[in-house]
C-alpha cells in the first residue's frame, strides 16, 4: 500500500493500577523516543477525548477523518488532522476507536473489490495497532492473525466509560495481545485512563471481558427502569429510592451513576441505543457459542429495537428506563438534557 494511497474506513460515531509517575506527562515522556507520533482513526466522541488528551500531554498525534470539514476542530484540540490514511503508516503505534466490526475490518483489511488496502498492508513490520473499539471476539481474533502475518503488533484494548470519563482520563481499560506489545502501549493506556486490566495474551480475551461487562450494565439498566416505574406508579418520588438502594444493596458505579440519571429522567446522548443493541446482540451470540443461555439479556434485546422503533435511537441507554415507564401506562417525556 502506497502511504498515500487513501482507504475507506467506515464513518466513526466506539489487570494492573497505574503506579505513581506512570500516568500523564511523566509516563509518556519515557516513551517520547521510542514510539513518536501516533495515529489515531475513529474521532467519534470517544476517539476525540481520548485523542485530545494525548495530544495534551504533549504527543504528536495524527488523526484521520474522511470528511474535510473536521479538520479545523480537531486543529484546534492540538491533533494533526489529515484525510489520508497513508500518513499514518509511518507512526509506530496506531489506536482505533470505531464503532462495530465492520468498521475496523475495512480500516484493517481495506477494500479489495475496490482496490484499496488498510493498515495490515501499509503498517511498517514492528509497528502496532491498539484496537479500543468494542468489537466482536472473531473480528478481534481475525485482525490479530492479519497483523502477524504482517510483522506487525496487535493489541485489544476496549474500554469502561462515556465521553465524560474520557474526557476526564477516568476510563477502565481491558488489555489483551503479545506482552511485549502490552508493554509498549502502557504509557498511552496510563494516559487515557484511571486503571487498565491487563486479561490475557490474546486480544480476543479483552473483547468477551468488554461485552460481557457491558451485558450486565445493561441488565442492571433494565431493573433499575423496571422498579423506578413501579414507584411513579405508585405515585411516590423515585428518587429517595435511588439513594436508598445506592446506599445499602447496590452500591456500585453503575447503580449509582445511572440510579440518579433514571431517577431524574435524563437520557442525554452518551452510549446511544444503536451500539447498545450491537454489543447485545455479539454477545448473545458469544453466549450461543458457549452453549450458555442469557434470558435476561434477550430482554434487554427486545426493549432496545422496541426503543429504536419508537425513534429514540439518538438517546442514552439509560432510555431503557423510558421504554419501561412507558410499557408501564406511564406518560415518559423523553428528555435529553441533565438537570
Amino acid at each position: 500500500m502506497s502511504k498515500h494511497q487513501p482507504i475507506s474506513p467506515l464513518a466513526v460515531a466506539s489487570s494492573s493500577r497505574n503506579l505513581p509517575g506512570e500516568r500523564g506527562d511523566a509516563g509518556l515522556a519515557g516513551v517520547q523516543s521510542g514510539v513518536g507520533e501516533i495515529g489515531f482513526v475513529g474521532l467519534g466522541h470517544m476517539g476525540t477525548a481520548m485523542a485530545a488528551n494525548l495530544a495534551a500531554s504533549g504527543r504528536r498525534v495524527i488523526a484521520y477523518v474522511r470528511r474535510s470539514d473536521q479538520i479545523g476542530r480537531l486543529e484546534a484540540l492540538g491533533l494533526r488532522p489529515t484525510i489520508d490514511i497513508g500518513d499514518l503508516l509511518d507512526c509506530k503505534i496506531v489506536i482505533s476507536m470505531l464503532p462495530d466490526d465492520d468498521a475496523v475490518r475495512e480500516t484493517v483489511l481495506g477494500r479489495r473489490d475496490m482496490g484499496l488496502d488498510g493498515l495490515a498492508a501499509g503498517l511498517m513490520p514492528g509497528a502496532i495497532h491498539l484496537s479500543m473499539s468494542t468489537i466482536s471476539t472473531a473480528a478481534a481474533s481475525l485482525l490479530a492473525s492479519e497483523h502477524a502475518r504482517n510483522g506487525q503488533g496487535y493489541v485489544a484494548a476496549p474500554v469502561f466509560g462515556n465521553p465524560d470519563a474520557a474526557k476526564a482520563r477516568q476510563l477502565f481499560i481491558i488489555a489483551a495481545g503479545r506482552s511485549a506489545d502490552v508493554v509498549r502501549c502502557q504509557p498511552i493506556l496510563d494516559n487515557l485512563g484511571q486503571r487498565t486490566f491487563v486479561v490475557g495474551a490474546d486480544p480476543q480475551d479483552a473483547n468477551l471481558v468488554k461485552l460481557l461487562g457491558n451485558m450486565m450494565s445493561a441488565t442492571a439498566l433494565e431493573m433499575l427502569g423496571e422498579v423506578v416505574a413501579v414507584i411513579r406508579k405508585s405515585g411516590l418520588d423515585p428518587q429517595p429510592f435511588v439513594d436508598v438502594m445506592t446506599a445499602t444493596m447496590f452500591g456500585g458505579r453503575a447503580h449509582k451513576i445511572y440510579g440518579d440519571k433514571i431517577a431524574r429522567q435524563t437520557y442525554a446522548p452518551g452510549f446511544v441505543l444503536p451500539l447498545v443493541l450491537k454489543d447485545v446482540r455479539l454477545a448473545l451470540a458469544e453466549a450461543e457459542k458457549a452453549g450458555v443461555p442469557m434470558p435476561s439479556v434477550g430482554v434487554v434485546r427486545d426493549r432496545l429495537i422496541t426503543g429504536i422503533s419508537r425513534g429514540y435511537g439518538d438517546l442514552d441507554w439509560t432510555a431503557l428506563a423510558l421504554i419501561a415507564e412507558e410499557e408501564a401506562g406511564l406518560c415518559a417525556i423523553p428528555s435529553q438534557n441533565p438537570r
